[in-house]
């Protein structure tokens, strides 16, 4: 059996990840990790002007005025996401299984990397215009503590991002 493959997302993944997943796996029999964050942590400033760089004008004063998420809505969020996210992927691989990880993101990717010694890791997102562009985003952070390439994927698409 091959190493494993964490993968780290915050959108629910679909028919065109598991497409970019089966490229990656190239047939082979490596197993699938899943990660979802209970809380991607974004930062207000940071959501408002990537709201307004997309031309979410509404979008950008809502979350602006927008209450701090419920903790409890935030973990079933993410238990949806996970649900969704293996289902798409069920059947890949030597498998799939995941966890719902709390904490920073990124530092429980680099530790389940670590753990399960993975041949390598992925981040799936949606675009970040800010954190992309500042080179700021999750597969960046990651790449640079783990020393490896981390492929940065665009949840629902083949578009690859910049790490």
């Amino acid at each position: 059996m091959s190493d494993p493959i964490v993968i780290l997302t915050e959108e629910p993944l679909g028919a065109d990840d598991r497409v970019n997943i089966a490229k990656l796996l190239d047939g082979g029999d490596a197993p699938l990790i899943v990660l979802v964050p209970s809380n991607t942590e974004r930062h207000l400033l940071v959501d408002f002007l990537e709201n307004l760089s997309l031309l979410d004008i509404a979008k950008a004063f809502r979350e602006l005025t927008a209450q701090h998420p419920d903790p409890e809505l935030e973990r079933a969020e993410a238990s949806e996401t996970l649900a969704a996210s293996l289902a798409a992927l069920a059947g890949l691989g030597g498998g799939v299984t995941g966890e719902i990880v709390d904490g920073g993101a990124v530092a429980a990717l680099v530790a389940k990397v670590r753990a399960v010694d993975a041949a390598q890791a992925v981040v799936i997102t949606r675009p970040h215009a800010i954190a992309d562009t500042f080179h700021t985003d999750w597969a960046n952070k990651a790449q640079d503590q783990l020393g490896l390439p981390v492929l940065h994927l665009y949840a629902g698409s083949g578009f690859i991002g910049d790490s």
